[in-house]
């Protein structure tokens, strides 16, 4: 495991954007997981489903496990904790964590409404989120947070400091570039994306909600880059207090080593764990390496 730290980081190679954007649609044919029946956790306990008001919708979650550490997992674009997280309900650690695993609103099973990307929807994920965990009466908790989630993980620890315990986030950007931006268009049309990718999302969706709500995701994260320095939440990073784990995979081919590297500079007190072999969805990919990571971190 290669951890660096503040003032210790190697001098990063960032790949061309030319290549990533050949790269795209690979993680995004790995990162699906086909909806399962429910899996049967470690210790007998199974993964259960329900939806709960909160902040005026129903959103929908999973939980499993009997732990007093409780953990939130916090699902990408256009992703669900089915779709986004079946090796960590089904692996991590019953007997020591619960975790809740949520489709923010407009995502997965958490319809209606319809997904919208106001200039602060990451902000109201972020409420949503942690009302979410109080509703369900957890009195403080810790966050994993993949892409947009960690992003979304990211602005909850920063405006709830004393509600999160520790954050472990990978994928997540703090501001957009223009190489995002061309990244960003290039998953724009879904008719575009590998058949393999496509499928079970638009099972998921139907194709019509799929396509609109990803250009209109395209649009909403784009916004960003109007604000000064493509701004999404680098001004609340000196805010967050928690201990926090950002992991990112060398060959990722949506997020520039750059960003983590911003994070790590940042982010008080952070850790940086770099897997060589990883792309954006090494969590599903290294599912044993990333959740024995995580376990490590959160005790």
């Amino acid at each position: 495991m290669e951890l660096v730290r503040p003032g210790a980081m190697a001098t990063a190679t960032v790949r061309p954007a030319a290549q990533r954007l050949r790269l795209l649609l690979s993680p995004l044919k790995s990162r699906i997981c086909v909806p399962q029946a429910e899996p049967v956790a470690t210790f007998g306990t199974a993964v259960t489903s329900a939806k709960v008001a909160v902040n005026g919708v129903h959103l929908h979650y999973q939980r499993v496990g009997e732990g007093e550490h409780a953990i939130l997992l916090l699902p990408g674009m256009l992703g669900s904790g089915k779709t986004d997280f079946a090796p960590q309900l089904q692996s991590l650690n019953k007997k020591r964590f619960t975790l809740v695993a949520w489709d923010p609103r407009g995502y997965g099973y958490s319809r209606p409404p319809d997904r919208d990307f106001p200039r602060d929807f990451f902000e109201r994920d972020a409420k949503d989120a942690v009302d979410l965990m109080k509703a369900l009466q957890f009195k403080q908790v810790s966050l994993l947070g993949w892409s947009d989630g960690g992003i979304t993980a990211l602005i909850a620890a920063a405006k709830y400091p004393s509600y999160i315990r520790k954050m472990v986030i990978w994928g997540a950007n703090a501001y957009v570039t223009e190489e995002d931006s061309r990244i960003y268009q290039g998953i724009r049309d879904v008719s575009k994306w590998s058949e393999k990718a496509r499928k079970p999302l638009e099972a998921l969706y139907g194709y019509d909600y799929l396509a609109k709500t990803c250009e209109d995701w395209v649009d909403g994260i784009s916004q960003f880059k109007q604000l000064p320095e493509g701004n999404i939440c680098r001004h609340l990073l000196p805010l967050v207090q928690c201990p926090t784990l950002i992991v990112h995979g060398e060959k990722d081919p949506l997020v520039p080593r750059f960003h983590a590297d911003f994070l790590l500079q940042h982010v008080k007190g952070s850790r940086l764990h770099l897997m060589p072999e990883g792309k954006h969805n090494l969590h599903l990919r290294f599912a044993d390496e990333f959740n024995r990571l995580v376990e490590d971190f959160l005790q």
